[in-house]
């Protein structure tokens, strides 16, 4: 049979008792198979947002809720961990982050309370149903701002968010050192628009934080000079070559685009 497989390649369908035990091999499979497998299936998980795929490369994690909007949040402890381009051991305070990027449906509950301005894209001030669960974008620093203040979280700093994408040892992207663009929505996938913030599976951090490459930029509390503000993640407008956490943009806190958003960080651990 598996000669078979390789030889028929995608265009077999196994029977689903075969299906099944592919599936859990993979599943119990170590981190070197499963990366094998992720490249093999690449191009398929990036254009036909092959969920089975990406469900079996899930990674489990211990989430928490914060009280105001409801978000799921992960802890990142304190300690060193390996930063920017030459790796440089840097220190962090413990802190919480927002596990996916702040949604359409997370901003339009803010909207409602708050009366704080829609994003332009909306229609007639209404989140469209179709993008309730992508990244909210054209949001300028200051918007960013006033949704963290409002759920009692920040920003986080351009540190306390590339530890969150890369861990504690100086990983190239959030799931490892292999360049797959796959993993994440960038310029390279084809896709041209935000996809929903829980799209790609295996392409989590090792904290279980997703979207860390690609989607949208994301904007950062690091001020690079007066009223310019870090941005990290790259988005579905970049290249992969600028995707890797340990990279570094900025912008204008006033400027709002169609690829640029944000997610929180909260200090009570």
């Amino acid at each position: 049979m598996l000669v078979k497989w390789e030889t028929g390649g995608e265009n077999i369908t196994p029977r689903p008792g075969n299906q099944a035990a592919l599936d859990t091999m993979l599943a119990t499979a170590g981190p070197a198979v499963q990366e094998r497998f992720a490249t093999l299936i690449t191009e398929r998980a990036a254009e036909d947002q092959d969920a089975r795929a990406e469900q079996l490369l899930r990674r489990d994690t211990q989430y928490i809720k914060s009280p105001v909007d409801g978000k799921l949040m992960v802890p990142v402890e304190e300690g060193i961990f390996l930063s920017g381009p030459d790796n440089t051991p840097t220190w962090t305070e413990a802190y919480l982050i927002d596990v996916y990027p702040t949604t359409n449906a997370d901003y339009a509950r803010f909207v409602r309370i708050t009366g704080h301005s829609a994003p332009q894209h909306w229609t007639n001030g209404k989140c469209p149903d179709s993008i309730f669960d992508h990244p909210v974008v054209w949001v300028t620093w200051h918007d960013a701002a006033a949704y963290a203040e409002w759920a009692g979280k920040s920003l986080p700093t351009g540190q306390q968010w590339e530890k969150a994408a890369r861990g504690t040892k100086g990983r190239s992207y959030p799931w490892g050192d292999a360049p797959t663009a796959a993993k994440c929505n960038v310029l390279d996938s084809g896709i041209e628009r935000t996809t929903p913030v829980s799209r790609y599976q295996s392409g989590v951090s090792p904290y279980g934080v997703f979207d860390m490459c690609g989607n949208t930029w994301e904007w950062c509390a690091t001020e690079t000079q007066p009223a310019r503000h870090e941005l990290k993640g790259s988005a579905f407008t970049s290249p992969f070559t600028r995707a890797a956490p340990s990279l570094k943009n900025d912008a204008n806190a006033t400027m709002s685009d169609n690829d640029t958003g944000f997610r929180c960080v909260s200090a009570r651990v």
